[in-house]
């Protein structure tokens, strides 16, 4: 492993999926930290944060709909936010985070624990198939449309 996933502390490894503790519940609002678990959102959340990038507590149609903190780009990079459905509705969407190339980390019931999967492990449940889309942190180092920092 190498990359942005060799770099992710080892408590983000073992942070159990708890449907409940989801961003704006009343078990995340009483116990903010991800060891107590999370969801997809929460938990792809606290890795942002880990690397610096900030993202309001935002449902999945709250993410997809956000264009103040978040804005949709055509192709991932990493650290990209993509969200899943089985029909392509932002709505109750799951989502996982471009790590690199066809790498995407998440945390999902099915597994239990956070996973790496490739796009065709997505596409291969019908739960995931469809990509809603991808939505990329606003930084202050960089806007839609500016070059990338050297």
């Amino acid at each position: 492993m190498d990359g942005l996933l060799a770099d992710l502390p080892a408590d983000l490894w073992t942070v159990p999926y708890v449907g409940a503790r989801h961003p704006g519940s009343p078990a995340t609002a009483a116990r903010p930290a991800a060891a107590h678990g999370a969801n997809c959102q929460l938990y792809a959340y606290e890795v942002l944060r880990r690397f610096g990038r900030r993202v309001p507590p935002l449902r999945s149609a709250e993410l997809w709909a956000d264009r103040t903190a978040t804005f949709p780009v055509p192709h991932p990079e990493p650290l990209d936010l993509l969200l899943f459905t089985p029909d392509g509705s932002a709505y109750g969407a799951h989502v996982g985070l471009w790590m690199a190339e066809d790498t995407i980390l998440h945390l999902c019931r099915e597994v239990g624990r956070p996973a790496v999967w490739s796009r065709a492990d997505f596409a291969a449940r019908a739960r995931y198939r469809e990509l809603v889309g991808i939505k990329r942190v606003r930084t202050a180092e960089r806007e839609p449309g500016s070059p990338a920092p050297p």
